[in-house]
This record gives C-alpha cells, sequence and structure tokens, in this order.
C-alpha cells in the first residue's frame, strides 16, 4: 500500500501538513470542510506539495518532521529547493550572512505571487505520481538534515 504526505496552503497563508493512504479522497475533506478544524476554519485551501511513502510509518515519521519547520523551509520545500531547506536546517547563529545563492532567503512565495511551486500540481488538480522504482530511505536527504546519514536507522535497531 502507498500512502501520502502532503503540504495544503490555506487562504490565509498558513501552511497544514498530513499524511493520507487515499490522497484524492483526503484533498476532498479538507476542501468540503469535514477534516481537521485547522484547515475548515482556512477555507478555501490548495495542494502545493506532496509525495508518497512506502509504508505509513515512513508517512507520519516525515509529517511530524515537517510540521516542526519554520515556514521558510517548508518553502524551500515546496520549491523544491534543497539548498534553502538546508540553508534553513542550520541555527541562525549557524547561517551565512546570505543564502545560498547569495540574496536574501525569500519568506514567503505566495506574498510574492509566485504560482506553481514546482509540486506536481496541475491545472488545480494534483496528478499522481507513478510509484517509483526504489523505496526512498528518507524524503530529506541526511545532509540537508543537517544529520549523519547512520542517523536513518529505525527505532529500536542499532545503526
Amino acid at each position: 500500500m502507498q500512502f501520502w504526505v502532503y503540504i495544503l496552503r490555506c487562504r490565509d497563508g498558513t501552511y497544514s501538513t498530513g499524511h493520507t493512504d487515499d490522497l484524492d479522497k483526503r484533498l476532498w475533506q479538507h476542501r468540503e470542510g469535514k477534516s481537521c478544524d485547522w484547515t475548515r476554519r482556512r477555507l478555501p485551501v490548495e495542494l502545493v506539495w506532496c509525495d508518497w511513502a512506502g509504508t505509513r510509518y515512513e508517512a507520519l515519521e516525515f509529517e511530524r518532521r515537517v510540521k516542526n519547520w519554520s515556514r521558510a523551509k517548508r518553502e524551500g520545500l515546496i520549491a523544491g529547493d534543497w539548498a534553502r531547506v538546508g540553508y534553513f536546517a542550520k541555527p541562525p547563529h549557524e547561517r551565512p550572512s546570505t543564502s545560498p545563492h547569495g540574496v536574501k532567503p525569500v519568506l514567503s512565495a505566495a506574498a510574492d505571487g509566485v504560482e506553481g511551486l514546482g509540486t506536481n500540481e496541475v491545472g488545480g488538480r494534483h496528478q499522481l505520481q507513478q510509484p517509483r522504482s526504489s523505496i526512498p530511505d528518507s524524503f530529506v536527504p541526511s545532509q540537508v538534515e543537517g544529520r549523519p546519514a547512520d542517523a536513518r536507522a529505525e527505532p529500536g535497531k542499532s545503526a
């Protein structure tokens, strides 16, 4: 079975992150206000990013990780800009004075009117990706998260 991790952008510009095994049904629930209270109070919502995981555990683990990210770091993920995600993964006192591209990071793509943030959304309706040939170890490369590669080991297993 395949599980999805997704990020929705709400009317007020906030983000909601979740996971599901039926993305179409879950998006319908969010859009109809039959879902969580957070999105119900901020309709309409739009899908801005999604990816799949091989197990519910992997999807839940990534959802929980992303929920703790700053707005700027989430927007880096949405844009597919791993350098930006890595920049915001560092504590502020360890960041260089400029972003990886030599300019101050964009803190709100929505405020700048950016459409199509590099997601798999097409024409206002998401397009499900075909299953990959192999299941990824992690959604975010270890070096971007600032953690060693062996930190991806499952809980309860020694690395």
